[in-house]
């Protein structure tokens, strides 16, 4: 597995991979616990909002299986916010995440950032990334969103 910087050609590929890795939250996590009002108002969007961030992320680094399928993305800043990190479903549970987010975190450090942060949610559905982060050295500092129907 080789990880390199995105390409513009490998943009589309991105992110349809953003799209498959996390449509599972929005549609099977997310909507069900907010319900269909504050999905609609907040969420309803959220393929065209991949398509719409992704080519502004400052940094995108790809993981390339030798035959050049793109397996996973990692995104951050350069105040050292790792944005986005996505591993296709074929690819998970063979250490593509754990490469991907130190990559990112050697990058960082490189450009002389002396702290990351990377978050994800409290619900099951990002139970695995929690696992991921925590294993890195990460600590968690608890956040909750409420939502509320007007």
């Amino acid at each position: 597995m080789r990880i390199r910087t995105m390409s513009e050609t490998d943009l589309p590929t991105v992110v349809a991979l953003a799209v498959e890795v996390f449509g599972p939250f929005h549609e099977e996590s997310f909507r069900p616990a907010v319900g269909e009002v504050v999905f609609t108002d907040r969420d309803a969007h959220w393929r065209e909002e991949y398509a719409e961030q992704i080519p502004k992320l400052a940094h995108v680094a790809v993981a390339e299986t030798p035959d050049g399928v793109i397996a996973g993305f990692v995104a951050w800043d350069d105040r050292g916010d790792v944005s986005h990190v996505a591993v296709s479903p074929g690819h998970r549970r063979t250490g593509l995440g754990r490469a991907l987010c130190e990559h990112a975190f050697a990058r960082l450090k490189a450009a002389g950032t002396t702290v990351a942060t990377i978050g994800t949610g409290g619900d099951d559905f990002h139970a695995p990334a929690r696992a991921l982060y925590e294993s890195l050295g990460c600590t968690p500092f608890p956040l909750v969103t409420y939502y509320r129907e007007l």
